[in-house]
């Protein structure tokens, strides 16, 4: 599993950062398991989106209804640094 990433597509609660990439530490038809904060995490592969590389770019996302610790001045999305994986407000309509 070397070299792959996997990040949240669905809204739901299971301790992962919308937006956010993770290490792939097991990947089969029905589960990963996600290094998170330097623990192991399974979670359904089918709310995934994994990829080969860590990406380069940043993450547009939508605001969760229950977020918190959120920028200032995040409305309804914000964007998430590939790299360091934190949190921007974003001004205007960001190109794709």
């Amino acid at each position: 599993m070397a070299g792959m990433w996997a990040r949240l597509q669905a809204d739901l609660n299971v301790r992962l950062r919308r937006g956010a990439w993770y290490r792939i530490n097991r990947l089969d038809p029905l589960q990963a398991v996600l290094e998170v904060g330097g623990r192991l995490l399974e979670i359904p592969s089918a709310f995934l989106q994994v990829i080969e590389r860590p990406p380069r770019r940043w993450t547009v996302v939508p605001r969760p209804d229950d977020a918190v610790h959120l920028p200032r001045g995040c409305d309804d999305r914000y964007a998430v640094c590939p790299s360091c994986r934190e949190r921007q407000a974003l001004a205007g309509r960001p190109r794709r």
